[in-house]
């Protein structure tokens, strides 16, 4: 079985590429298959299943009694009726978004699906910009940057202080507690309208340029940009991704997903996937964290999902669960068609975890791949449609997509061209204009190199941020992602996740967050074995710039809402830097600091 899915043409694209070459060192991959046609808008999907599979599960989620709360293909389709109907009868203001300030839920997806429906933007923003804070500040600037029409949240107790602060002075829709919020309307007010012709109108004058969401970047660099994304650069991706995963033609993905729908993982690549193949999606209300990741776990029992996503720090928080539980990893292996990574680097100690665990419970091996892409792609560039022997590579560019390698110091820095590329930042023509190349590539940042130079349909290797690399100062450059999964495997399963130091210094030094198998070890053997680990990756070579000499363990773990780790669960390096400053100047004090391990 494993063998003809690997090598089956109608399950997996094979593996190809064009390879075309410039003076300079610079060189363009592409794929050799034209892109096919692929729906107008959004909706369109939602259109076709409602009549094709009306009584297919189209969206779950958990109700308060524990059980699942489920809406067939039929059933969405008629509550999007309704909503859109709603919605057109409200008299919204004209070129003005719909904004979703909290978690994914199916009444956030009916809302979002009506809205993009009946050709009116959707922005979904992150819920850590009120939850996990009393100052508003943010939350405030992003909402009179989107200029809504209309504002909905889960819980007016949660929502309604942060945008009450606001003062926007427009409608606002809560799904619990609307009655004590001024002037809010109630989520189920929205869903008894009958629908009229007006929807069809409306959905059947939807261009597939017009603007389906907003989505704001990480903010890592300053103030979040607002990344328009079109229903064709949505529609388009969907069915580049098709095109690499044929099975998708044959089997409808069911997928149990946790990451936020304010990111373009969540949002775009994983609910666009399941509404574009007629499959069913599982809102998990679990999280890679203490506490909620059981959940997860929980949740993965019962569903058995057929595709499971996750960024890696989810997988290392899972792992412990499949190590220790033989009877959870069997279910949890069940179904799996595939285990799919994005978001970050997956260490190569946790990709062997994973294996070793579905070699214990299964027969045949279990697909574990990744894609690389952004919100500003929407989100998949590349994708590793074979199996891959191990952790790095990301793929072959998607049919439709250019990717080019132009030299850059050390690097090769990747830009990106094709149809699923975003027109530009909302209202702002100049970082519009700074995004893109005189060619008209896009500028992502990240950089890569051929993980075979003679056979390039082997892929390409991820190598980090561009601008996350930094000097040394005796002048060579440290790759901070390829150093990073480096120490990660090497303290592995101590370690959550790694920080590189040592901008213009003459040593590198890591601050170290602390997995739950660390906080359990003596302070004097937790050392030790990180002195052990540090000596290991200088016996393995690779000069200065990969051998960290030192190292700090950080009492606090990484903060969401200071922003040094994402919704998507991965570590901003850059963020985690600034906020640590002391801890940084500890790890290269003069009079040694006591937390401070040496090599």
């Amino acid at each position: 079985m494993a063998h003809s899915f690997f090598d089956d043409p109608t399950m997996l694209a094979p593996p190809r590429t064009v390879q075309v070459r410039f003076d300079g060192g610079a060189y363009v991959l592409r794929s050799p298959e034209p892109l096919k046609p692929y729906a107008r808008c959004i909706g369109e999907w939602l259109e076709h299943w409602a009549v094709a599979t009306p009584d297919t599960v189209a969206l779950a989620e958990r109700d308060a009694a524990g059980g699942w709360r489920k809406l067939t293909y039929a059933q969405l389709r008629e509550a999007v009726g309704r909503i859109a109907q709603s919605l057109i009868g409200l008299h919204l203001p004209p070129g003005r978004p719909v904004v979703v300030l909290s978690d994914n839920s199916v009444d956030h997806a009916l809302l979002m699906l009506a809205s993009m429906h009946v050709g009116r933007p959707v922005c979904t923003v992150s819920s850590a910009y009120c939850r996990l804070t009393k100052d508003y500040t943010k939350i405030q600037g992003i909402l009179h940057t989107l200029g809504p029409a209309l504002v909905y949240a889960s819980d007016a107790t949660v929502y309604g202080p942060p945008l009450a602060s606001a003062a926007l002075g427009v409608v606002t829709v809560f799904s619990q507690g609307a009655d004590a919020h001024p002037g809010a309307l109630s989520f189920d007010s929205l869903t008894r309208t009958a629908e009229s012709p007006a929807v069809k109108q409306a959905f059947d004058a939807i261009q597939p340029d017009d603007h389906a969401k907003y989505l704001l970047t990480s903010g890592s660099t300053g103030h979040p940009k607002v990344v328009i994304n079109t229903h064709r650069m949505l529609c388009a991706n969907q069915q580049m991704i098709a095109q690499a995963w044929r099975f998708l033609e044959h089997e409808k993905p069911v997928v149990l997903d946790w990451l936020p729908w304010s990111h373009t993982f969540g949002g775009n690549h994983n609910l666009n996937l399941v509404l574009r193949n007629g499959g069913t999606l599982y809102i998990d209300e679990g999280r890679p964290a203490p506490g909620l990741v059981e959940k997860s776990v929980k949740n993965l029992l019962e569903v058995k999902p057929t595709l499971y996503f996750n960024v890696p720090r989810g997988f290392d928080m899972l792992l412990p669960y499949l190590e220790q539980d033989e009877a959870l990893a069997r279910e949890f292996f069940a179904r799996l068609r595939m285990v799919f990574y994005a978001g970050a680097a997956l260490a190569q100690s946790s990709w062997e975890r994973l294996e070793a665990v579905a070699r214990k419970v299964r027969d045949e091996p279990v697909w574990f791949t990744t894609s690389w892409g952004s919100t500003e792609t929407s989100p998949a560039i590349t994708s590793a449609h074979w199996k891959l022997e191990r952790a790095g590579c990301i793929g072959l560019p998607l049919p439709g997509m250019e990717l080019k390698f132009i030299p850059n110091g050390e690097k090769l820095e990747l830009r990106v061209r094709g149809v699923s590329v975003f027109p530009g930042y909302r209202n702002a023509p100049a970082l519009t204009t700074q995004a893109f190349d005189e060619e008209g590539y896009y500028r992502i940042g990240d950089a890569g190199f051929l993980v075979d130079e003679a056979r390039p349909e082997r892929g390409v290797a991820f190598n980090g941020r561009v601008a996350e690399d930094f000097k040394l100062s005796s002048g060579t450059w440290v790759s901070v992602g390829t150093l990073r999964l480096r120490v990660v495997s090497a303290l592995a399963p101590l370690v959550q996740d790694a920080v590189i130091a040592g901008h213009d210094r003459g040593e590198v030094g890591v601050l170290l967050f602390a997995s739950p198998a660390a906080k359990d070890l003596p302070p004097a053997e937790l050392a030790e074995r990180t002195r052990a680990a540090l000596s290991a990756l200088r016996s393995e070579g690779g000069g200065s710039s990969q051998t960290p000499t030192r190292a700090l363990w950080l009492a606090e773990p990484p903060s969401a809402d200071a922003g040094e780790i994402t919704d998507k669960g991965y570590i901003n390096q850059g963020a985690v830097l600034r906020r640590r400053a002391a801890e940084v100047e500890a790890l290269y004090a003069a009079s040694p600091d006591a937390r401070v391990i040496r090599a």
